[in-house]
């Protein structure tokens, strides 16, 4: 049935990464969403908030511990079912310089913030901030460590899924074809589920800013600071408007806009991925290697020259197939990052050659495919999250004016369909909305920082001004072609995240790095 998603968010230096080791990696992203609902009774969640974190050691790492956070199902129901949440803590070594937490989340929906918090503790540009904070990240639900999982798809059906072309099929048949199995993989997920419908309807942003919060107590810190990346931006954001007075500092990398519903959001993002696709073409051209040729001008009609033919024909890829959809993902995964466009053009040379093993191989990293054949669930969680965020879109008149709006924004994904699963799946989505698209109005908070990078294809450089203005924080600008930038080396960009994260220091308007 082929679900699959417009690519989204994926923390560059996990992808790159995984062109020689196996890493855990974020992904998607969506729009900021209003967690305007019935508010729980404080009183009834003092438990929680209170509750005794048992620390233990995991990831055969001295540096590491792990504790389970447990939170209610439904906080309408605090004396109902609970869920438990995976939590990873490197405590800094200089406990007299101790400041707090530093909370993070590296994108998705579905982005496992314990793997994350792992890898960014030991990175060199993050040591400053390990030596004054405890580095925290946790499991959102559904996600990871967290119990129970989502579970919509058996790795063989995933497998199968991306095998399957079905998209390219844009008649009345196969778009009817696209809604059953829309409805099929919908009803899969609320009956593989633990808690099933009840996990469904408590899995979006409202509940998880909800959990952050307390995480937060848990963890004894009476403000949050607090570190997101791309989708994780979407979360603070709405910590921020529930918990203004609980802030100590926010940083957010790889904004989303905070006013786009699903359907703009996904053509805003179409457009950012043909932006970054050009510009990789003109690297490419430069080089004497380049797979596609040395006419920049050239560089789609030649992309689709060589992938097209792999809608109704598969190429091996080592024990495997490359289809049409993974030459597609593998390729706009690789536009998150300069760092990984020489892996792709290697994927382009190889491609060439009669093997799809590379680009596979991009794929699997951002469908989050371990070595073994296992998922991570990384998909199902994303979908799940993203049918609760947003008012649900059942016209197929705006649709398929979006679908068309993708097409004319990205022409090098022409030859399939641009992914419309997303729309399709929350349209007959088991559960209703939890939020809507909003613009956020916050008073009492201080003042974030929003990083925003010009050429970045999942949340282009725009919505970060947005989110800035919207906050009324402070904006700092990455010149570059990628996805998300802070703690990933750019000294300029790293020095200003970590004076304000330590000192609450805030770069002076309009500065640039490079």
């Amino acid at each position: 049935m082929s679900l699959r998603r417009v690519p989204a968010v994926l923390v560059v230096a996990v992808l790159v990464a995984s062109c020689t080791t196996q890493q855990p990696q974020p992904a998607p992203t969506v729009s900021p969403t209003s967690t305007a609902s019935p508010a729980p009774d404080p009183k009834a969640l003092e438990k929680f908030a209170e509750q005794k974190l048992a620390w233990g050691a995991c990831f055969e790492d001295k540096a590491f511990d792990c504790a389970k956070l447990t939170v209610p199902l439904n906080y309408l129901k605090p004396d109902g079912e609970t869920i438990s949440l995976g939590v990873l803590r490197h405590k800094t070594k200089n406990a007299g310089k101790r400041i707090g937490s530093l909370v993070l989340n590296p994108g998705g929906p579905g982005g496992s913030g314990v793997s994350a918090a792992a890898r960014i503790a030991k990175s060199r540009p993050a040591a400053a901030l390990a030596e004054r904070f405890d580095i925290v990240g946790f499991d959102p639900r559904g996600v990871g460590t967290s119990e129970p999982k989502l579970v919509c798809l058996t790795d063989a059906e995933r497998d199968a899924d991306r095998a399957e072309d079905s998209e390219s099929d844009s008649t009345p048949a196969g778009v009817a074809k696209q809604l059953a199995d829309a409805r099929t993989y919908a009803a899969k997920c609320a009956e593989r589920t633990k808690h099933g419908k009840d996990l469904l309807a408590n899995i979006g942003t409202r509940d998880v800013v909800r959990d952050l919060d307390v995480l937060r107590s848990a963890l004894g810190d009476e403000k949050l600071t607090y570190l997101g990346f791309s989708y994780g931006t979407q979360i603070g954001t709405a910590y921020a408007e529930a918990y203004p007075d609980k802030v100590r500092a926010l940083l957010l990398d790889g904004a989303v806009d905070p006013e786009l519903d699903t359907a703009e959001s996904l053509v805003t993002q179409m457009a950012g991925f043909q932006n970054t696709f050009t510009e990789f073409g003109k690297w490419c051209a430069a080089r004497a290697d380049c797979a596609l040729g040395r006419d920049a001008g050239a560089m789609t009609k030649a992309f689709q020259d060589l992938v097209q033919p792999r809608i109704t024909a598969s190429v091996p890829a080592g024990t495997r197939k490359l289809s049409f959809e993974d030459a597609i993902t593998g390729t706009s995964a690789a536009l998150y990052s300069q760092d990984a466009w020489k892996f792709l053009n290697d994927g382009f040379t190889e491609l060439k050659r009669g093997s799809g093993k590379t680009l596979v191989a991009l794929a699997d990293n951002y469908y989050g495919r371990e070595s073994d054949g296992r998922y991570t669930g990384i998909l199902d969680v994303y979908f799940a999250v993203r049918c609760v965020d947003s008012t649900r879109i059942a016209d197929r008149r705006v649709i398929d004016d979006a679908h068309q709006r993708m097409l004319q924004g990205a022409p090098f994904l022409t030859g399939g369909t641009p992914d419309m699963s997303e729309l399709d799946i929350c349209s007959v989505w088991p559960v209703p909305a939890t939020s809507e698209v909003h613009k956020p109005d916050v008073d009492g908070l201080p003042r974030p920082l929003v990083i925003s990078t010009t050429d970045d294809p999942a949340t282009p450089y725009a919505s970060g001004v947005n989110l800035a203005r919207d906050l009324k924080g402070a904006l700092l600008t990455f010149e570059g072609a990628q996805h998300t930038v802070f703690l990933d080396g750019n000294e300029c960009v790293d020095s200003a995240g970590r004076a304000y994260l330590i000192e609450g220091d805030l770069p002076a308007p309009d500065t640039r790095c490079s």
